[in-house]
């Protein structure tokens, strides 16, 4: 069997859900590196990969043309893209980056809930090696590289349990990690800064102020987030108090 066709073989097979340990541990996880400000400094950088790639995706589904993708190592981006500069697409650019991570998280917890973990994680590899094309900044290429490289060895060599296990903790780390950046941008802007955020961008744009836009950002991140643990298993329906 060729390496593509083992690749796919892998990708495509749907498994059960793994044990309510696994879910709950991973969440747990994925809280605490989110909360604590070391952890957090560092794995933001995978936000920013989400929230560029967002932007990026945007942009080419509105029929704008990319120019190219900088990560820095600060965790800030920028994504470059052409057309018009106002309208439909600009807007719909705009607002995509701070509610990808939460809608990428949000899809990879459909996949979960339909028991393709390990095809999440080949997806995600698939999508940063089309992200490295776009890459335009040395930094930018290790982000992006190091990412690949982790997820390429968990989908190659680990067990299928540790497949999941990692699945499972990427997909809680971007639901999760979503609103903080959102309450990150705001605390910026009460200070006077962050005055070309995405934010006042859309400001801009629209007859919208620049905070009905971050209360935009944080109501679909907050929504990604109930309803990513809702298919993920981690809640249902049935266990809600009733009134």
């Amino acid at each position: 069997m060729s390496i593509l066709s083992e690749i796919w073989s892998r990708a495509t097979e749907q498994l059960p859900a793994p044990d309510q340990s696994v879910v709950w541990v991973t969440a747990a996880v994925a809280l605490a590196i989110v909360c604590f400000r070391p952890t957090w400094r560092l794995s933001r950088h995978v936000v920013t990969i989400a929230h560029e790639g967002a932007h990026a995706v945007a942009a080419l589904v509105t029929g704008r043309r990319l120019s190219g993708i900088r990560l820095h190592s600060d965790t800030s981006g920028l994504t470059l893209s052409y057309g018009k500069p106002r309208g439909f697409g600009m807007i719909l650019t705009a607002l995509a980056g701070y509610v990808g991570p939460g809608l990428v998280g949000l899809g990879a917890a459909f996949m979960l809930r339909q028991g393709y973990g390990v095809g999440l994680l080949w997806l995600l590899i698939l999508v940063l090696a089309l992200m490295l094309l776009q890459i335009r900044n040395w930094f930018g290429l290790l982000s992006i590289l190091v990412s690949a490289v982790v997820l390429v060895g968990v989908s190659w060599y680990a067990s299928t349990e540790w497949q999941l296990a990692v699945a499972y903790l990427v997909t809680w780390f971007l639901l999760i990690g979503a609103p903080r950046p959102v309450l990150e941008l705001q605390a910026q802007r009460r200070r006077g800064k962050a005055r070309t955020s995405d934010a006042d961008m859309l400001a801009g744009l629209t007859p919208f102020p620049g905070l009905f836009w971050v209360g935009v950002f944080l109501v679909v991140t907050v929504g990604a987030l109930v309803l990513g643990s809702w298919w993920i298993g981690l809640w249902s329906i049935e266990t809600l108090p009733r009134l």
